[in-house]
């Protein structure tokens, strides 16, 4: 972690610590590489709720992972050891959160997930104390596969990265599209050039494209598909077409239709407040990612309003509730922790210089995951 990542990290938290605190937070994020923008986003959300809660009750420690799982190992062992958190949370990526999670909720913490929804944590992996308030990995992809089939599409080529998330992501596709495939293809996490990708895609017969590349690697993909002149549709999850991406890969993105479970626009008081207070509070618009913090905190602080985290029983119960007011709207927990809710098809679009994007339709409504029944709590 360099120092101006330090100092802004010690400057958020110091945000919420205020006297002796009640509950105990660890958030290890992405704050440097090339995915922090994604962490910085969860980070900012998540303490935006809990300076506007302005309670005192509530202490947030916050450490960069810098996309390594062995330093995110680390950095849960002393947070729990030494600073003895009561709750972890902050993770992005499946790869870390499967070397943190089973470890910390084998310890009697608490993981709330504001990201990354690993298969084998919403199935046979599940744990009382793990709760997902983002998806599960799945999700926004069998959205896509859904919308995939309402656009007619007949024989996709798909790519995503060799880890569990990017596993996940052409599962869910397949799951739910009935077309077929003219190629599938897993990329290194954190590649950069996709020129032999693109020339497969050029090759292959393909009607359409399905992408799941997230952070950086989402803007050099779209940006080298847009200069190689191969014409096919473009369809992928939020992550590669989320606000902060978006200015990143300008132009190329204008139309491309995506899929996430929230948006700017989704029109009901919280999500209204939530994007007001939080492009006053840092001068841009929020993303994904931030609403994921936000409403990371608040359920959080839901619990905290019910039960002493103490009482592990009673806590669990407090947060498995779900009384908070998500700026998704409705919003409530399966059996296995992991959110039932509507998945949006949107399309980006420009706002005098701001690329972004609107909902155009609901892709899957109240939807659940598909590894419920394996999880046996």
């Amino acid at each position: 972690m360099n120092f101006k990542t330090l100092t802004i990290a010690a400057m958020m938290a110091g945000l919420a610590i205020g006297a002796q605190a009640d509950v105990k937070v660890g958030m290890i994020t992405t704050l440097s590489g090339g995915g922090a923008g994604l962490g910085i986003d969860v980070r900012d959300g998540f303490m935006l709720a809990v300076k506007q809660s302005g309670r005192s009750d509530l202490e947030v420690v916050i450490e960069d992972d810098q996309r390594k799982p062995d330093v995110a190992v680390q950095l849960a062992d002393k947070m729990i050891q030494s600073e003895k958190v009561d709750v972890l949370t902050g993770i992005i990526w499946s790869n870390l959160a499967m070397a943190v999670v089973p470890a910390t909720t084998a310890q009697g913490k608490f993981y709330l997930s504001p990201n990354a929804g690993p298969s084998a944590l919403a199935g046979k992996g599940c744990h009382p104390n793990y709760f997902n308030v983002a998806w599960q990995n799945d999700n926004l992809h069998e959205a896509a596969g859904a919308y995939s089939n309402d656009a007619s599409f007949k024989n996709s080529f798909i790519l995503a990265p060799n880890y569990p998330a990017g596993k996940d992501a052409l599962t869910g596709y397949k799951r739910f599209f009935k077309g077929d495939l003219a190629g599938e293809v897993y990329t290194k996490l954190g590649q950069t050039d996709y020129a032999a990708e693109i020339a497969q895609i050029r090759a292959s017969g393909a009607d359409s494209v399905f992408f799941f590349l997230p952070g950086g690697m989402g803007i050099s993909f779209l940006k080298q598909y847009a200069d190689s002149g191969v014409d096919l549709p473009v369809v992928g999850p939020a992550f590669s077409f989320d606000q902060g991406i978006l200015q990143a890969v300008g132009g190329a993105a204008m139309g491309v239709k995506n899929t996430s479970q929230w948006n700017k626009d989704i029109d009901n008081a919280a999500n209204n407040a939530f994007v007001e207070s939080f492009q006053a509070e840092y001068g841009r618009l929020p993303s994904l990612y931030a609403s994921q913090g936000f409403d990371t905190a608040n359920l959080l602080m839901s619990a905290m309003d019910k039960a002493d985290v103490g009482d592990a029983d009673a806590f669990r119960a407090a947060l498995k509730a779900a009384e908070f007011e998500s700026v998704r709207g409705d919003f409530a927990f399966g059996s296995n922790h992991h959110p039932i809710q509507d998945i949006y098809v949107r399309e980006v679009i420009k706002e005098g210089d701001v690329y972004t994007n609107k909902i155009i339709a609901t892709g899957l409504k109240g939807h659940s995951d598909a590894y419920a029944g394996d999880c046996k709590m």
